[in-house]
């Protein structure tokens, strides 16, 4: 029999609320709307579905300061991180809400109501306070911090939902399963004893042994939940995850374990966030939950240290154990033994045994590199996946973006490099000049700064479209201004490689080499804000390469950039 749910019992709303659904449909096309973000889309959707039992709705502001102050719900209940739901003061005033009207929440993906929100209350939260309290620090460096205090809004709305429809999803629709439906599969398989395992990470040999180490030492099956929600930045995406994650599941004994996906928004919150997992898993039905080392930890701290101990989450829960009524199941890390092909924890291992680990630093690099990945460490279909998923340099696309002012040499510099790069082949090769997408994609823009900014922006999201899909990008617009280049450089930086080249040629060389005499119009006061002239130029303090075509010739400046790409492993031997 599964575990009873949290508060004794499970919070369907959709099955409470379905003998009325067509009236609440119809009433929510009627009522002033919210556009949920992604977090609390995925709120919304644990609340509707009874993962987040025995609430209801989202915390009032008597339930967030109990929350914050005590883990508990104003009734006793066990409750360690705060559900609200945050709007901007002016959207509510704008809406000419208050308490006791009704809201209707809109899917940020497709404007469906999801659901109908009776306000209880509006409140503005202490963040410093919540910062401290839930998360141990008033540190930004820590990832829920950071959201608290750049992404959250002023206001919290506080109150019970109702539920319209459910968020539709399109990926991996066999394995989205609400409480309800794991519950029901237990009952189908007459699982009665079930260790829930949670992930945000792929999985190797390592979560086998441990998951199976675990479920038969409490003669119990495995449910493997990983969490396909909002997870820590930088984390690999739930697709490439979710691909491992089934080609991993064969590898367990015939009928052990089962795969169910977690619409969940973590906050790293580590041993808060651990009692918040446990219950989680309650609602769900399992009666056992493995807690790792360092178990939702965000990493380090301003000062470099790490926010949580590395059992911290696992002592906190345990000592909420008996009112989880969920036994925990604590593990220590486990290394891999070569003379006797076998995990062991860490602890058990007798002193002087020969051992072996790949830390997930190491595995990043391999895989950057395309160095081997033994299969004492993962399995070779996992290991295919992740190659698919993050290629070597040289298979990685890259942007080269060159800036400086009229008649500086870049536009020739570009077309020469893509000369360049299609002769060494591997990867298609786009050319992004200045004049070319002012007019294809910036024709109504003129020269503001403002309109100068929203044209180099759109010249860094193309570039970016172009690097995550492996080109070889080749941007030359003058882009003056500081703050817009590194924007550029942060939104390609997150897909692959950029490089910024400033083409530094004297402004008396740009003037005699402009045949059209744009320069000499400008001098004569016939142009206005023209660079270099009456706006200003921001000369880079962070490029890649400076050139000078007053000093050398493009073909030296076309080499030089090649060798940059041959360092960093993007062009080369193949």
């Amino acid at each position: 029999m599964a575990n009873a749910p949290h508060g004794g019992v499970l919070k369907d709303l959709h099955i409470r609320d379905e003998p009325i659904r067509e009236a609440l449909q119809t009433e929510a096309e009627a009522l002033p709307y919210v556009t949920l973000t992604e977090r609390q889309l995925c709120d919304l959707e644990l609340l509707l579905s009874g993962g987040f039992s025995p609430l209801e709705g989202f915390l009032t502001q008597d339930e967030y300061t109990s929350v914050v102050d005590n883990l508990r719900l104003p009734d006793g209940t066990l409750w360690s991180i705060p559900i609200y739901l945050d709007v901007d003061r002016a959207e509510l005033d704008r809406l000419g809400v208050a308490e006791g009207s009704r809201l209707t929440l809109r899917d940020p993906r497709d404007d469906k109501p999801l659901a109908i929100l009776t306000i209880s209350d509006l409140y503005q939260p202490d963040r410093a306070v919540e910062a401290e309290k839930v998360y141990g620090a008033n540190d930004q460096a820590h990832p829920a911090v950071h959201y608290l205090f750049h992404s959250t809004r002023d206001t919290y709305v506080g109150g019970r939902v109702q539920a319209v429809n459910p968020p539709q999803h399109y990926d991996y629709v066999a394995i989205r399963r609400s409480p309800s439906e794991v519950r029901a599969l237990f009952r189908k398989l007459n699982w009665t004893r079930v260790v829930a395992f949670q992930t945000r990470n792929p999985m190797h040999r390592a979560h086998r042994e441990l998951t199976v180490r675990a479920a038969r030492m409490r003669h119990a099956n495995v449910l493997i939940q990983p969490v396909v929600g909002l997870t820590k930045p930088g984390d690999i995406d739930h697709f490439t995850r979710v691909r491992v994650y089934q080609a991993i599941m064969p590898k367990y004994p015939n009928g052990m374990a089962q795969l169910s996906l977690l619409p969940l928004a973590m906050r790293m919150g580590g041993p808060r966030e651990a009692v918040w997992h446990a219950i989680i898993r309650k609602n769900f039905g399992a009666t056992h939950f493995i807690v790792g080392r360092d178990h939702a930890g965000p990493g380090k701290n301003s000062q470099g240290s790490d926010f949580y101990g590395p059992y911290e989450a696992q002592d906190l829960v345990l000592r909420y154990r008996d009112e989880l009524d969920i036994e925990v199941v604590p593990f220590q890390m486990l290394t891999y033994l070569p003379d006797t092909d076998e995990y062991q924890p860490i602890n058990e291992v007798p002193e002087g045994t020969r051992t072996l680990d790949i830390s997930g630093t190491e595995l990043r690099r391999r895989l950057k590199t395309g160095a081997p990945i033994p299969e004492w460490f993962s399995y070779p279909e996992v290991v295919r996946i992740l190659r698919e998923a993050n290629p070597p340099r040289d298979r990685q696309g890259f942007t080269v973006f060159l800036t400086g002012l009229h008649a500086s040499g870049k536009e020739a510099i570009a077309r020469a490099l893509q000369v360049a790069l299609n002769q060494e082949g591997g990867r298609s090769v786009s050319l992004l000049l200045g004049e070319t997408i002012r007019q294809e994609l910036s024709s109504e823009l003129g020269y503001t700064k403002r309109e100068r900014d929203i044209n180099v922006g759109r010249i860094g999201f193309v570039a970016a479209e172009l690097t995550r899909a492996g080109a070889a990008c080749i941007a030359a617009p003058i882009a003056p201004y500081d703050a817009a280049r590194r924007l550029v450089s942060q939104q390609v930086g997150k897909v692959g490689g950029f490089y910024l080249v400033h083409v530094a040629t004297p402004l008396e060389t740009c003037i005699k080499n402009d045949r059209a005499g744009v320069y000499r119009r400008a001098i004569a006061g016939e142009i206005k804000g023209f660079t270099g002239i009456d706006d200003a130029y921001e000369a880079p303090t962070d490029a890649d390469l400076v050139a000078d075509l007053a000093k050398s010739p493009i073909s030296q400046v076309v080499h030089e950039i090649i060798l940059l790409l041959e360092r960093d492993g993007y062009i080369g031997d193949r």
